[in-house]
């Protein structure tokens, strides 16, 4: 029971880490305005994510404008699109994948193969923490490059928004809870999944009959 338990804490933490990916993915804050120097007090704060940019006003207000060609889009952020869609999209493989060969399920016999698949859905959990990864640290390599390089005007400086860290986040997530369900089911490939009911030996009497209770 307890090697389950580990498993479902893997999983749950899997289905954590793909939930985040999909909000990091959709966030416009990838990278946010740097107030320094002359930017300290500014009127508009411009947010910049892989599918659209933000303009945030002093009052509240907000317009963001979707990105109009794909093509003309710099590198890091083709990138950032393609792997984060793969990501989410294996996400939901890892999750079908592990539950079908779950302990807590009985989609498949107790068994090896059962073992076999679980391990593959957490494998995947993990191939999709170190996809998202990729992203996530060009973009970080990328904001801080800038913002220490003389040459880039003070208005064209951005730093690391909140989805970076939401994607930090899920990729721990993905990591830790992948590396759970692997090592839970490693451990548990030879054992079975149900335990071994134990039955007494049956006694005589004294008067040379079984007793009844050995029949129950």
């Amino acid at each position: 029971m307890t090697s389950a338990a580990v498993e479902i804490l893997g999983l749950g933490l899997g289905i954590l880490g793909w939930v985040g990916v999909i909000l990091a993915c959709g966030l416009p804050m990838w990278q946010v305005s740097a107030f320094i120097d002359v930017n300290i007090v500014v009127a508009q704060t411009i947010w910049e994510g892989l599918w659209m940019n933000c303009v945030v006003q002093s009052t509240g207000q907000m317009q963001c404008k979707v990105y109009d060609s794909i093509l003309a889009l710099p590198a890091e952020v083709q990138a950032g699109r393609a792997l984060t869609v793969i990501v989410a999209l294996l996400g939901l493989v890892a999750l079908m994948v592990t539950v079908v060969g779950a302990q807590c399920t009985n989609c498949i016999r107790p068994g090896k193969m059962k073992s076999r698949i679980v391990i593959a859905g957490g494998a995947i959990y993990i191939l999709c923490g170190v996809l998202v990864l990729i992203p996530l640290c060009w973009f970080a390599n990328i904001v801080i490059s800038d913002f220490y390089d003389p040459t880039v005007p003070s208005s064209k400086k951005r730093e690391m928004g909140a989805a970076l860290y939401i994607g930090w986040a899920a990729t721990a997530l993905l990591l830790f809870g992948g590396c759970l369900i692997c090592c839970c089911s490693c451990s548990q490939r030879d054992e079975t999944s149900f335990p071994v009911k134990y039955s007494a030996p049956r006694r005589p009497t004294s008067n040379g009959e079984y007793d009844k209770k050995n029949y129950v």
